[in-house]
């Protein structure tokens, strides 16, 4: 029999970013009798504009703030009355971590720390038995990298992090498991496959490919394109979250997939594809003239891929989008909110900025 946890309050850290905000319309829309607060530090992929439709609902709050401030997250929680903790906040950018680590692992691995140590504060020490949740959203990267003929990553999978990025997001993981085992906080923890959609920052493969040929703009690929991904529609994970929060086993871990392995190139072709269908009169056509590949980044990951059965089987999950209906949606999400990668505030990263300049 599975036990279903019912949240009322939540607390959403990162909530202006990607995955966040589609996280908290998500949840609002489904649970729209729930209160909910948004932690996030407004950093360059973080926008609160992404949240200004839910301005004036009585059950949304945003807080700018740094999840490293614990004496902040322990005011929110006592004052919020918080029982449900969903940790999305995270330094995500693999090509900025690898020239810039410092940020990953203050944000990734102190963050979190200082996360778990406030929800111990006032849950455990201040509260005991005291009903609650922490979910921890971590990435399918935390395991290394697989082979062409390599079976999918399970849950009991070794961790074998290959950048600073998912060695900082491995170190969190652990971090969530040794407060559940030594401390008795309620705890769970989900990794996922790539994630696209709707308010993704165009610094990401799909949106920046989007804003590039729309554009008339070089397309960067790195290498020889075929590096290997399993793409997950973002409303697909956070279906996926919420089956963990409410029916999830308190402790375990959960891979989220999308049953979409996709080389980057042929996604790209895809996506050139798709433009040509919707613009079969453009001048840019075909869009996959303007692929243009560059230097492979250091230690590149040649493929991922999820194996989800756990999740499914436990829990009934199953991801409703399949890739063409996913990015057929991300694209039209684009096409009708330009502002969003138009905006003067983008800061490219590397190659991609380099690719931008070129045009």
């Amino acid at each position: 029999m599975i036990m279903t946890y019912q949240p009322k309050n939540l607390l959403v850290t990162g909530g202006a970013g990607f995955i966040g905000t589609n996280f908290v319309h998500y949840w609002l829309q489904t649970y729209p009798d729930t209160h909910l607060i948004v932690l996030d530090a407004l950093t360059y992929a973080g926008r609160y504009s992404n949240l200004a439709s839910l301005e004036g609902q009585t059950n949304f709050r945003f807080v700018k703030g740094d999840i490293l401030d614990q004496a902040l997250v322990e005011t929110l929680l006592r004052d919020g009355k918080i029982e449900t903790i969903v940790h999305f906040a995270a330094e995500s950018h693999v090509d900025r971590s690898i020239y810039g680590p410092d940020a990953f692992l203050r944000t990734n691995i102190d963050g979190t720390h200082s996360l778990l140590k406030a929800a111990k504060k006032v849950w455990l020490d201040e509260n005991p038995g005291f009903e609650h949740r922490f979910h921890h959203v971590s990435t399918d990267e935390v395991y290394g990298t697989l082979s062409a003929t390599d079976p999918a990553f399970t849950e009991t999978t070794p961790y074998a992090p290959n950048s600073p990025y998912a060695a900082s997001k491995a170190a969190s993981d652990h971090i969530v498991r040794a407060y559940q085992h030594t401390y008795g906080l309620n705890t769970t923890t989900s990794n996922c496959s790539n994630n696209y959609g709707p308010y993704q920052y165009p610094e990401k493969l799909i949106p920046l490919a989007i804003s590039n040929l729309l554009q008339g703009k070089p397309v960067p690929i790195y290498g020889d394109g075929q590096q290997i991904r399993d793409w997950l529609y973002v409303d697909d994970h956070n279906r996926g979250i919420d089956l963990i929060i409410r029916t999830g086993r308190v402790g375990e871990t959960y891979n989220i997939g999308g049953n979409n392995e996709q080389t980057n190139l042929s996604l790209i072709h895809t996506l050139c594809a798709l433009l040509d269908e919707r613009f079969p009169e453009s001048p840019q056509v075909p869009h996959q003239q303007f692929i243009t590949y560059v230097t492979d980044r250091p230690g590149h990951d040649r493929r991922y891929a999820i194996d989800n059965r756990k999740i499914c089987h436990e829990l009934g999950y199953y991801p409703a989008e399949t890739f063409q209906s996913g990015l057929a949606k991300t694209l039209d999400w684009y096409l009708n909110h330009p502002h969003f990668w138009q905006a003067d505030e983008i800061q490219l990263f590397g190659s991609h900025a380099t690719a931008k300049e070129q045009a």
